[in-house]
C-alpha cells in the first residue's frame, strides 16, 4: 500500500500553528494581541497618515486637519538635524555624518579587516573635525557650542564606542591580574563608575572637575562630556569582558602558557578572540545603549539630537507637534540601534559557522 506522505515541515501554516497556536496560552495571547492591534491600528492610521497634514504654510493647517502635522517636520528638519549650526554650512555636518557613517559600515565588512582600515578610521576622523570645524581650506571656523542634532549624536558615541572599548578590555584583564594593586584599581574603578549613573558623571564633568584643574586650565564642555561617557561605557565593557575571560575553559589558558607565549600574547592570539565572540550580545547591547544614553548630555546644555528637536519646538509658532518631533528622532534613533543589532546578529552567526568548519576540519 502507497504510505501517507509526511506533513510539511515548512510554510506559513505550519509557521503560524508553531509559533502562534502551539498551546492555548499561545493562543489567548495571539488573540488578545490581535484584538488590541485592531483596536489601535484605526485611530492610529487616521492620525499618522490619513488626517495628517504634510505641507501647510503654517500651524493653524495643521490644528485644523486634527492628524499629525508632518509639515512641521518639513519646516524644523534642518534644526532637529543638526541644531544651531549655521544654516548656510550645514552641508558641512551633513557630508561628516556620512562619512562617519560608511566608515562603520565598511568597519562591518569583513573584507576591510586590514591594517588600512586604520588608516581609513584616521582620514575619517580628521576629515570630520576639518569639516565641523572649519577655520582651513577655505572654511568658516565653527565653535563646537554650535554644533549639534545627529552627528553631534553620532561624534560622541562613535568615539565613545572607539575608547571605551580597549579601555574596557584592560580594565577586564586588570580585574583578573594576579597584581593585588591593579586589581584592586580596576575593581574601585569599575564599582564606582558602575554605582553611580551617568548622569551624575555628565554633572561632575561639566560642573566639579573645572574646579580641580589648575588656574587658566579649561577642558571644553564637549570633551568632559565625551570623557564622562566613556568612563561610564568603560567599566560595563570591563565587566562584561571579564565574563567572557571566565567562560573560557582553564585547558585554553594552559595550552596558550605551554606554547612559551607571553601573556599579551596569550590573550592577543587565544583567549580575548574566544571571550570577546562569547560576549557579542551583551556587548552590542552595551554599545546600542550608549548611542542612546548620549541624548543625556541634554542636562548640560549640549545641542544632540533630543536637545535640537526641543528648540524645534520651542517655535511659537510651530507650538504643540511634541509629538511629531519625538516621533522622528525616535525613528533614527530605531534605525540606528536596530542596524546595529541586525549586524551582531550575523556577526555572530558568521563566527560560529567558521568555528563549526574549524572544528569539523
Amino acid at each position: 500500500m502507497p504510505s501517507t506522505p509526511p506533513t510539511r515541515s515548512s510554510g506559513i501554516i505550519r509557521w503560524i500553528r508553531r509559533n502562534l497556536f502551539a498551546s492555548p496560552a499561545s493562543t489567548l495571547t495571539t488573540v488578545l494581541v490581535v484584538w488590541l492591534a485592531l483596536l489601535a491600528a484605526p485611530p492610529l492610521v487616521e492620525w499618522l497618515l490619513i488626517k495628517a497634514t504634510f505641507e501647510a504654510p503654517n500651524a493653524n493647517v495643521c490644528r485644523e486637519a486634527g492628524g499629525a502635522c508632518w509639515a512641521f517636520i518639513a519646516e524644523k528638519y534642518r534644526l532637529i538635524l543638526f541644531g544651531p549650526y549655521p544654516y548656510d554650512e550645514q552641508w558641512r555636518p551633513l557630508l561628516a555624518t556620512f562619512l562617519l557613517v560608511a566608515t562603520i559600515v565598511c568597519s562591518g565588512v569583513k573584507r576591510f579587516w586590514s591594517p588600512m582600515l586604520l588608516v581609513a578610521w584616521t582620514a575619517c576622523l580628521i576629515a570630520v573635525a576639518v569639516l565641523m570645524w572649519g577655520g582651513i581650506l577655505g572654511l568658516t571656523h565653527v565653535e563646537n557650542v554650535q554644533w549639534g542634532g545627529l552627528p553631534l549624536t553620532l561624534i560622541l558615541s562613535t568615539f565613545g564606542i572607539a575608547f571605551a572599548f580597549p579601555f574596557g578590555v584592560l580594565l577586564a584583564l586588570g580585574r583578573r591580574s594576579r597584581m593585588p594593586a591593579i586589581k584592586a584599581m580596576c575593581v574601585g574603578y569599575i564599582e564606582l563608575i558602575r554605582g553611580v549613573p551617568l548622569i551624575s558623571l555628565l554633572f561632575m564633568s561639566s560642573v566639579m572637575l573645572p574646579l580641580f584643574l589648575p588656574e587658566g586650565m579649561d577642558i571644553d564642555k564637549l570633551l568632559r562630556a565625551q570623557i564622562a561617557i566613556i568612563m561610564f561605557a568603560a567599566a560595563y565593557i570591563a565587566e562584561i569582558v571579564r565574563g567572557g575571560l571566565q567562560a573560557i575553559p582553564k585547558g585554553q589558558y594552559e595550552g596558550a602558557e605551554s606554547l612559551g607565549l607571553s601573556y599579551w600574547q596569550q590573550m592577543h592570539k587565544v583567549i580575548l578572540p574566544q571571550a570577546l565572540k562569547i560576549v557579542i550580545p551583551p556587548l552590542v547591547s552595551t554599545f546600542i545603549a550608549l548611542f542612546k544614553d548620549t541624548s543625556l548630555v541634554v542636562i548640560i546644555g549640549i545641542f544632540d539630537l533630543t536637545q535640537a528637536a526641543k528648540a524645534a519646538m520651542a517655535d511659537p509658532a510651530w507650538s504643540g507637534f511634541g509629538v511629531e518631533a519625538y516621533i522622528f528622532i525616535g525613528v533614527i534613533y530605531f534605525c540606528f540601534c536596530y542596524s546595529i543589532s541586525r549586524y551582531s546578529q550575523r556577526l555572530e552567526r558568521e563566527l560560529t559557522r567558521e568555528h563549526k568548519a574549524s572544528e569539523a576540519s
